[in-house]
């Protein structure tokens, strides 16, 4: 598989995803990579009307997503990866995605979180994950749409007294 983005977004497939990170990178799927959404059929059938178009949105759990990469069917397969939490990321490189960076896009505030920047908050839990993720090599980098400036996840960690 050709991963054109490998995105944390807790609110997983929308319009940002959809029209401007998939259509700018030409990717030909959407994988929303949750096993809450995969066992949820509302959220699922919302998420798989938001592609539309060229870009085919699939809803999967993180091991099913696991194996669909390493098919060799989807080998040529343009797509776009979308998690809600670092710490799917953690398992979707433990499980064997190879990855060399992470866009974090938007994490949405809940209790016991920080603010890390405009659109991105971070608990105890995520640090973490991102700290496991960087000890692999791995840049995180902050952008919500293409047009848009990135910056330094963990820089940003540490500016705001989280490393």
């Amino acid at each position: 598989m050709d991963i054109k983005l490998l995105r944390i977004d807790s609110r997983l497939v929308h319009g940002q995803v959809a029209n401007n990170w998939a259509g700018s990178l030409g990717a030909e799927a959407i994988l929303a990579v949750s096993d809450g959404a995969a066992n949820d059929e509302l959220r699922k059938t919302l998420m798989l009307q938001t592609g539309g178009g060229k870009v085919k949105v699939h809803v999967l759990g993180v091991e099913k997503a696991a194996r669909v990469y390493k098919n060799p069917k989807y080998e040529n397969l343009k797509a776009v990866i979308v998690v809600e939490t670092p710490a799917d990321i953690v398992r979707l490189l433990d499980l064997g995605i190879e990855a060399e960076e992470v866009n974090v896009g938007g994490m949405t505030f809940k209790q016991g979180t920080s603010q890390v920047s405009q659109a991105v908050y971070a608990g105890p839990e995520d640090v973490e994950a991102f700290k496991e993720i960087d000890s692999r090599g791995i840049k995180q980098y902050v952008q919500q749409v293409p047009s848009t400036v990135s910056s330094d996840l963990m820089g940003a960690l540490k500016d705001k007294g989280l490393l």
